[in-house]
């Protein structure tokens, strides 16, 4: 029986679960291919949020497959000698690491059964990046949005994993290769996905990181008995946001405790991607430097600590360098404007300034909802913009968060929910980027001394 290495007879292997859920995502694949709601360019390409598709729609057809109540995920069986394996993913054995997942999957399956078939079809339709085919004004059409909201949030920490990234390309591969036409018809395309670097650091790895933060004021490294460079806590505001001191990654060779001998590799004449490259990762010193929280993930969970910087430096820069015109003012003091960036560009850039347009409208509307509980002698609970940041940090399935969707202070289109899922969503499309990807390691060894 695939039990867990823990002596529980009871618990499933990750393992197992990992090879069930890319069973059924070659499978969600290759049916949303065939009802044409992802075409074999898009699958060949991998472009867009792909990644994040792709596992939500695993969820969704798992949800209509769902016959138990409390809901369980009904698993295939992966071999004929298989009988004996339970066939049902429940709390009762599901692993530690996907217990979240499994709650907030659990949450949508009434709501996505209860959905006649033009919406359920319509659901489908939102997860895949299409619009709905039933009017806005339908009943249904506020349900479905948070529905796929929730999807999408599971989804994005699904593909965060390094487990499900070795193998995607793979699931790719299979829903282009189905249903192949007569013969003489053009070969299936090929998959072109390309899992990001690896971040955990190999035995061989050398002591300090390839990368240091370039501070104003040096400070000195201490190696850890494991290799990693420990970096003590820096001094309240000496990462001050977007000045032209700003920290900087440096590609000197020298080493953390002294003065950097070589500037920064950025400089007034850089590509627009790497002036947008090195912005978002100097941002995500000031992430670490507000945010403690982040320092511990970084010992629990690299990769996850990892994304979520990244995406708290996505929502900083947002809301604190991005001018009513739609420029971005970075490191160096430069201004990037909306001309000045290469088209293949623009979309990232309009998407970074439209997180910050939001993110303002919830700060105001957080305010505004704040005032007025107070004036009715009610108590506050956490803003809409907090319960963003939770979920960038902790995923969608953290605690607090459903217990303020089961208290009713969750709006039910999932407003904060889809926000957060808008900003992961750019985080994951920037860092596939190529610009980003030859730096991204780098870079994670920068994070994994500052956490170590």
């Amino acid at each position: 029986m695939p039990a867990s290495q823990n002596g529980s007879s009871s618990q499933l292997s990750e393992k197992y679960i990992q090879d069930s859920f890319h069973s059924y995502l070659k499978s969600s694949l290759t049916q949303a291919k065939a009802e044409r709601l992802l075409d074999a360019d898009v699958l060949a390409s991998a472009e867009g949020d792909l990644m994040i598709t792709g596992p939500a729609l695993c969820l969704y057809f798992a949800a209509l497959r769902c016959t138990t109540n409390p809901p369980s995920v009904p698993l295939p069986r992966l071999s004929k000698s298989s009988s004996s394996q339970p066939m049902e993913l429940s709390y009762e054995n599901c692993p530690a690491p996907f217990i979240s997942f499994l709650r907030v999957w659990a949450n949508t399956v009434p709501s996505i059964q209860n959905l006649v078939p033009e919406s359920q079809h319509d659901l489908a339709r939102v997860i895949c990046g299409l619009p709905p085919l039933l009017p806005e004004t339908h009943q249904s059409t506020q349900v479905v949005s948070g529905i796929a909201a929730d999807l999408r949030a599971v989804a994005i920490e699904i593909s965060q994993r390094r487990s499900f990234q070795d193998r995607y390309a793979s699931d790719l591969q299979a829903a282009l290769d189905a249903g192949g036409g007569p013969e003489g018809s053009p070969r299936p395309r090929k998959a072109s996905f390309v899992p990001p670097p690896v971040y955990e650091p190999s035995p061989n790895s050398s002591p300090r990181p390839s990368l240091e933060l370039e501070l104003p004021n040096p400070y000195p490294a201490h190696p850890s008995p494991n290799g990693n460079t420990n970096l003590p806590p820096q001094s309240p505001g000496l990462l001050s946001p977007f000045s032209t001191s700003r920290p900087t990654f440096s590609s000197s060779s020298s080493t953390l405790g002294g003065t950097p001998s070589s500037p920064s590799i950025l400089t007034q004449d850089s590509p627009a991607i790497e002036f947008i490259r090195e912005t978002l990762y100097a941002s995500i010193a000031d992430a670490l430097e507000r945010q403690p929280s982040l320092r511990i993930l970084l010992k629990r969970d690299r990769t996850r600590a990892y994304f979520a910087s990244v995406a708290f430096a996505i929502l900083d820069v947002a809301t604190t360098s991005v001018t009513p015109d739609g420029a971005i003012v970075g490191v160096l003091g430069k201004p990037l404007t909306l001309e000045e960036c290469p088209k293949a560009l623009r979309p990232f850039m309009l998407e970074l300034a439209g997180i910050g347009h939001q993110a303002k409208e919830i700060e105001e509307e957080d305010t505004k909802t704040a005032i007025n509980l107070v004036q009715a002698g009610k108590d506050v609970p956490p803003s809409r913009l907090d319960r963003v940041k939770r979920i960038l940090e902790e995923g969608v399935g953290y605690e607090q968060g459903l217990s303020g969707a089961r208290d009713g202070r969750r709006s039910v289109e999932g407003r904060g929910v889809a926000f957060a899922n808008r900003i992961n969503g750019l985080s994951l499309g920037m860092t596939r980027l190529k610009a980003f990807r030859e730096r991204q390691e780098d870079v994670f060894k920068v994070l994994a001394g500052i956490g170590s």
